[in-house]
């Protein structure tokens, strides 16, 4: 993806794919029954002696799971003691074509994949050749230095990985973003009873309250930071550069979309989820490893045998995909 995670087409397509995952969710409209009305899914093996029940009530639970939350289509995977007990497709893979979900469906795994880049992070700090408190420009130079509100800061790889260099994300309007946050922040105010009242409950604590009754505040409190939730992925789908197909020929080149945009706040002080940031992030990985970023997290996934992890291409075919 473009850095290390995100769905839809991206500009440095570091969206991963992993040939078996647990409830990859989709961002495809609904339908995924077959014709006649009858789920489709991949014929499950017989299970496992000792754990028919189990997966059983498992799979009982990922389709109502699927159907609620309008999931065209789901992988499952469970290993017990580094043994597999249980791999099935439940739904569609390709909704259009009615193509069933199976064991070997290649499922775009979205912004999950900034794990992935981050464990190149992690591995480069652990054999202690790369500073996560140094200037990204002494990796990437091409990166320029900032300015915020007429004083120069500075951007450290250990800033990038949290999300507090400053990057914007597909939003290039920061008052819209600000907008954003002061809500979040409103609903996060109306929700902060609830969260009291699970912890008494964590600690045994008797409350006068049920889950069945709560009160008006609370209740709506919840909804909202629900759809706030809901309403910010909407808006992220709804950025052109979420689905910008564009292809360069490195990540140094990448950085061009938003290197020259202004920060959102200065580095360290606030939190913004950031692509961008992955993307600069994935640029030190490549400087500091003296590898192409694609070489050095196949060779990754090579070393750890997850031989069905790909990296995203427009362009490349990739076999048992979903659409």
């Amino acid at each position: 993806r473009r850095g290390g995670g995100g769905a839809g087409a991206r500009p440095w397509g570091w969206g991963l794919a992993l040939g078996l995952a647990l409830g990859v969710k989709v961002p495809t409209p609904p339908g995924c029954e077959a014709d006649g009305g009858q789920e489709a899914e991949a014929n499950p093996q017989p299970p496992p002696r000792g754990f028919g029940a189990a997966i059983e009530r498992s799979r009982d639970l990922l389709r109502r799971i699927k159907d609620e939350a309008g999931i065209p289509g789901m992988l499952v995977g469970v290993s017990v003691d580094g043994k597999e007990v249980w791999s099935e497709g439940l739904g569609y893979a390709d909704v259009e074509n009615r193509v069933v979900c199976k064991p070997e469906t290649i499922m775009r795994i979205a912004s999950i994949s900034k794990c992935l880049t981050m464990m190149a992070v992690a591995k480069l700090w652990e054999e202690g050749k790369l500073d996560l408190d140094a200037p990204v420009q002494k990796y990437v130079p091409e990166f320029p230095e900032k300015i915020y509100e007429g004083e120069k800061v500075t951007i450290t790889t250990r800033l990038l990985v949290s999300h507090l260099s400053g990057i914007r994300h597909y939003e290039k309007d920061i008052t819209k973003v600000k907008e954003e946050k002061e809500k979040e922040n409103r609903a996060r105010k109306l929700t902060k009873p609830c969260q009291d009242k699970e912890q008494k409950e964590k600690e045994g604590k008797e409350i006068e309250k049920t889950d069945s009754v709560k009160p008006r505040k609370e209740h709506e409190g919840e909804v909202k930071s629900r759809n706030s939730k809901l309403g910010r992925r909407d808006k992220e789908f709804e950025q052109e550069e979420y689905y910008l197909k564009e292809k360069f020929e490195s990540v140094i080149e990448s950085l061009k979309i938003f290197k020259n945009d202004p920060l959102f706040f200065k580095p360290g002080s606030q939190f913004l989820y950031s692509t961008y940031g992955f993307t600069l992030l994935s640029a030190v990985v490549e400087r500091v490893s003296g590898q192409k970023f694609t070489d050095y997290m196949l060779k990754m996934f090579r070393d750890l045998d997850m031989l069905s992890t790909v990296l995203d291409d427009n362009e490349a075919m990739i076999y048992n995909r979903a659409r």
